[in-house]
């Protein structure tokens, strides 16, 4: 396959689901956090996690639609027991949006990092579990948990650690239930959900 440099660009619209809270500082910026929800055509909802420089408290408005420009961002939270990857959108640009259909669409471009995983679900439909390492400037990466179906889940099953790929798909958000001492525990997942692959030069659908 041919090799990629690094492509992570994400559109996202929705509205704001809390009021912006601060995260961390960076190099003497404040960035805070915001909750997106973005809806779905099936009628759920994907809760997505922003992350903004200094936030406009009137466009952050809960309730208000927003229209935003980033790239999905991953980060390994030690904090507490084991090692958590934590995935977020870090916000490029953002305006306000007129209330209509949710938008979510991604590409990116980067090389698997993790031997892919094909299994079925319960119901029999064949899926593949990717992990795609998406290089940013200075020699870091994100390492973005994807999730292939049907025949594009054939296809990433062939795949090796080291091969490259370049794909189109959307960020989703998962509730799921974990056992621990004993309890069960709501948790929630966040992963790329792969659309289509696409060849070096192919224009992805939107630009």
């Amino acid at each position: 396959m041919e090799e990629y440099r690094g492509e992570n660009k994400i559109i996202l619209r929705g509205q704001t689901a809390e009021v912006p809270v601060r995260s961390h500082q960076n190099h003497g910026v404040d960035y805070y956090l915001v909750p997106l929800r973005v809806p779905r055509l099936s009628g759920t909802d994907d809760i997505l996690n922003l992350v903004t420089a200094s936030p406009d408290p009137e466009l952050w408005t809960p309730g208000r639609w927003v229209s935003v420009q980033g790239e999905v961002r991953s980060y390994n939270n030690r904090t507490g027991t084991g090692s958590k990857l934590v995935i977020t959108v870090l916000v490029r640009s953002a305006q306000p949006a007129q209330p209509e259909e949710g938008e979510n669409r991604l590409v990116l471009a980067g090389t698997l990092c993790r031997r892919p995983t094909a299994r079925r679900t319960p119901l029999g439909r064949e899926i593949c579990d990717l992990l795609l390492a998406v290089n940013r400037s200075y020699g870091r990466a994100d390492y973005l948990p994807c999730i292939a179906w049907g025949s594009l889940a054939a296809h990433c099953g062939g795949l090796d650690v080291g091969d490259t790929l370049r794909l189109e798909g959307r960020l989703q958000s998962r509730r799921y239930h974990k056992l621990i001492d004993g309890e069960q525990v709501e948790r929630t997942a966040f992963e790329i959900s792969v659309m289509n692959l696409l060849d070096g030069g192919e224009e992805p659908a939107f630009s």
